[in-house]
């Protein structure tokens, strides 16, 4: 079962929408392996439209009819797709405050989504909210280390998910920041959080060994980096294993490309975070290649 997994360069500059470039290794002869195709989005905090010409910092840019379309001519291109969400979909423009999260569930439904995990804004309507506006969704939210049990939102919010895309074998996960004093008590109501570091080392292991996944893909709204808060991206990829790729949000933070980090045992692990708004959209192509006799695998920068 054991495989290598390559990565690709790419970047693709749409119509107002920028994809945030893959990592700058790929192999000279790919051909003959599998591919996939991740898109990611974070933060997209109630963002539907284009932002007006008179705009101070992004005029013109983003919107979710160009994103749909960039999302339109990338599944013309490529047969295996996963398109991922790391949390704070809603709270930001006159669009949540009317329609409570009905249309952002609706519109990320059309444009095809198949997982994302919850960030401290989609809390705003509170979680009978929530599950109002997530009547709409036919995608799974997961988070792993918030647990759900006493609130409507039990069986709803996911631990993991897994998807078959080709002869991959993709488990998706998330993390959550610490709810208490950045979201209302009454907004969060009976919602318990761990601490996210040793729960993703279980559920990643899980996924790796248990269920035998080629990639491990941790959506985490902890933020970027330890300045900013405790728990973040950096510190999970250091003391974690068995994470192939961490799709970050909550900071907006715009990396220009993935980075790679090393793992607590010493293998590379990716994080990415494409800004806010949906002003871009991450892409990272992964190759799927020939079996290796011992059970680990490597990203390998060619």
């Amino acid at each position: 079962m054991e495989r290598r997994i390559f990565l690709q360069k790419s970047a693709i500059v749409g119509t107002g929408l920028a994809i945030s470039p893959s990592l700058l290794s790929f192999p000279k002869h790919p051909e003959h392996l599998e591919k996939i195709t991740i898109l990611h989005t974070n933060d997209t905090h109630s963002n539907i439209e284009t932002f007006p010409s008179t705009h101070a910092k992004y005029p013109d840019q983003g919107g979710v009819a160009r994103r749909y379309s960039l999302l339109k001519q990338i599944r013309k291109e490529e047969k295996n797709v996963l398109l991922l969400d790391a949390g704070d979909i809603f709270q930001g423009t006159p669009y949540f405050n009317k329609f409570h999260g009905e249309l952002e569930m609706k519109l990320m439904s059309h444009m095809g989504y198949d997982c994302a995990t919850m960030g401290n804004h989609d809390f705003d309507a509170g979680l009978e909210g929530f599950l109002n506006a997530y009547q709409y969704g036919d995608f799974p939210f997961v988070c792993s280390n918030y647990n759900f049990d006493n609130t409507v939102l039990k069986d709803v919010i996911k631990e993991y998910q897994i998807f078959k895309k080709g002869p991959f074998k993709i488990g998706v996960f998330g993390v959550g920041v610490q709810l208490n004093g950045l979201v209302a008590k009454a907004n969060f109501q009976d919602t318990t959080v761990s601490a996210p570091i040793p729960v993703a080392n279980g559920i990643a292991k899980h996924l790796r060994f248990e269920e035998e996944c080629d990639l491990v893909i941790c959506l985490s709204h902890l933020g970027y980096e330890a300045k900013q808060f405790k728990d973040n991206d950096q510190l999970l990829a250091a003391e974690t294993e068995n994470i192939d790729l961490i799709i970050g949000g909550h900071t907006h933070t715009f990396l220009p490309k993935p980075e790679v980090h090393t793992n607590k045992i010493g293998e590379k692990v990716l994080i990415n975070q494409v800004g806010w708004a949906g002003l871009a959209l991450g892409r990272i192509d992964f190759y799927l290649g020939e079996k290796k006799r011992h059970k680990r695998h490597e990203l390998v920068m060619v």
